[in-house]
């Protein structure tokens, strides 16, 4: 059963699209842990002043409107509603989904190095946080946690049609649910994909 509308879920306008990043400064504007940080707050569908988000990453208001602003610019993030104390307006994200890709400069590609070196260590770190509470999980939530590596050998036509099937996989559990709105006995759940093509030395 859905869990009660909240006043944001009600007043929100439901994202969609994704915003694709090609442009390596706007992969620099990104390259920064509390900006991957405010990312992943505001793409799970939640509105945060900029107060808000600085408590999250332990940066100041004013630090945290500089970081914001950048994110602007580059069409990441954008301006919310007004709330109805009529203080301080909140931010959003500016899709439903963010990725990117690289024009294969010297800049983009420092960039991405960055931006997965933030990313694998959120993972590491959710995986830390998983093992000090795995032993008082149920078995469902035990087998479903995990972390697999393998090797595909693949044709060009392979790799679309495998691409093309994890994306749909994927695109299927997130549906509409996000922060804001889910089910009541849902919880979130770091899933974490990444397909690389291996480069012969």
């Amino acid at each position: 059963m859905p869990r009660a509308r909240s006043d944001q879920a009600r007043n929100r306008r439901r994202l969609s699209g994704d915003v694709r990043l090609r442009d390596p400064g706007a992969l620099r504007a990104l390259a920064h842990p509390a900006r991957l940080m405010v990312v992943d707050e505001l793409y799970q569908g939640a509105e945060r002043t900029a107060s808000e988000l600085g408590k999250l990453t332990d940066l100041s208001p004013s630090a945290m409107s500089y970081h914001l602003r950048a994110l602007e610019k580059w069409g990441i993030v954008e301006r919310a509603e007004e709330r109805e104390d009529g203080r301080e307006r909140p931010w959003r994200a500016a899709g439903r989904s963010l990725s990117w890709g690289s024009d294969m400069s010297v800049a983009a590609t420092a960039a991405q190095d960055v931006i997965a070196s933030g990313y694998l260590e959120q993972l590491r770190e959710a995986f830390r946080q998983w093992s000090l509470e795995e032993a008082k999980e149920g078995a469902t939530w035990r087998d479903v946690a995990g972390l697999g590596r393998t090797f595909l050998w693949l044709t060009e036509e392979e790799a679309e049609a495998f691409s093309t099937e994890l994306s749909a996989t994927i695109q299927k559990h997130v549906r509409d649910r996000d922060a804001v709105e889910h089910p009541e006995g849902t919880r979130r759940v770091l899933c974490m994909v990444a397909v690389v093509p291996t480069v012969e030395e």
